[in-house]
């Protein structure tokens, strides 16, 4: 059994999520201790609690410790069994959290998959729904993935009550990627939305959004900028200013999300702020996407090197967690908070 110590690195969720992946990929019992003990409020909440029951559902793992507050849990994974599942986590904790620790194993299993999880689509530190649709699914399908993403109603904190589906099939051949050098920036796309708020809120972000990428100073070849705007279906109120900016050779994706008191102006302030940072590097994509490849580079089947803007804290613990299950070697070149590149040599190399 694998020992995994929670407190490791920024000691939060995230070593769970990828210590359940992991043991149902290599089949190996977890024995997870101080589990988000670097959190105000430690132990398993939630969110945590459903992504250990949806990995235990698809694994028909034996579980001990899946309890609210548990800072313990032993996770003993049997055999990878496709489906269809529905997990409702009850809170506006993160539906995306929950569907990346099994899309992994479930794209690995025989026959297809359907999946639909219930909770937060749009809530504070997790990727939002639309994250997940403009920057992370197209590049695991550039990889060889095979799934599909659709957003039944969104779920904005604190009410949650959101719905994702997810169709995802077999991948036959996971490839390698080679994120160096990104090339020019060709377009940047956005989108500006509202649930159940005046559409002139909506119309705000975007304004806000296009004043000041019209202002910043681009060089000598200024991009083609596009924001749509939309109503999205909710049960609750909530906003959200996404933005992607595309390059000749990487991505990156930032965004705001609105709060009760908060000016539309500063939730597009949110994208655009973290946007412009990206720029000023020379990074092929953004610190969450370089967080949420590794896993599935680490079973491709060739070297792979990955350019980010940031090496977080966030990128370390999982390489950690990792390295704790597979025989990979990951290097990262560079400074904590700073741009780096991360190369991993996987598995079958």
């Amino acid at each position: 059994m694998i020992e995994i110590d929670g407190s490791i690195g920024e000691g939060g969720g995230q070593v769970l999520r990828s210590a359940l992946t992991l043991a149902i990929l290599t089949n190996q019992g977890v024995h997870l201790t101080n589990i988000r003990a670097r959190r105000p409020k430690p132990g398993l909440k939630p969110q945590h609690l459903k992504a250990v029951d949806a990995a235990a559902a698809i694994s028909k793992a034996q579980v001990e410790g899946a309890t609210l507050n548990s800072q313990e849990l032993i996770f003993l994974p049997s055999e990878l069994h496709s489906g269809r599942y529905k997990f409702d986590i009850g809170t506006a904790g993160a539906t995306t959290l929950v569907l990346q620790t099994i899309f992994l194993p479930l794209s690995l299993a025989a026959a297809a998959s359907s999946v639909i999880i219930t909770g937060g689509t749009h809530v504070p530190w997790s990727p939002c729904y639309h994250y997940l649709e403009f920057q992370w699914l197209p590049y695991l399908k550039r990889i060889g993935f095979n799934a599909q993403l659709s957003l039944e109603q969104a779920g904005f904190y604190p009410q949650g009550g959101g719905r994702i589906s997810a169709s995802i099939r077999p991948v036959n051949q996971i490839s390698p990627l080679n994120l160096v050098e990104r090339g020019a920036l060709l377009r940047v796309n956005g989108l500006s939305a509202v649930a159940n708020l005046n559409i002139n809120i909506a119309e705000r972000q975007k304004r806000q959004a296009l004043g000041r990428l019209q202002k910043f100073d681009w060089g000598t070849r200024r991009p083609e900028v596009k924001i749509k705007i939309t109503q999205l279906p909710s049960p609750y109120k909530g906003t959200l200013l996404i933005l992607l900016a595309e390059f000749e050779s990487g991505r990156c994706c930032y965004y705001g999300l609105g709060a009760l008191g908060k000016p539309a102006e500063r939730v597009a302030d949110d994208a655009i702020d973290s946007l412009l940072a990206f720029v000023d590097t020379d990074a092929v994509i953004d610190q969450y996407l370089a967080d949420q490849l590794l896993l599935p580079l680490c079973l491709a089947g060739g070297e792979s090197q990955i350019h980010t803007c940031q090496i977080t804290q966030h990128l370390l613990t999982n390489i950690a967690v990792l390295q704790a299950f597979l025989p990979v070697t990951i290097a990262v070149q560079g400074d904590l908070g700073q741009p780096g590149l991360v190369r991993i040599l996987p598995i079958s190399s």
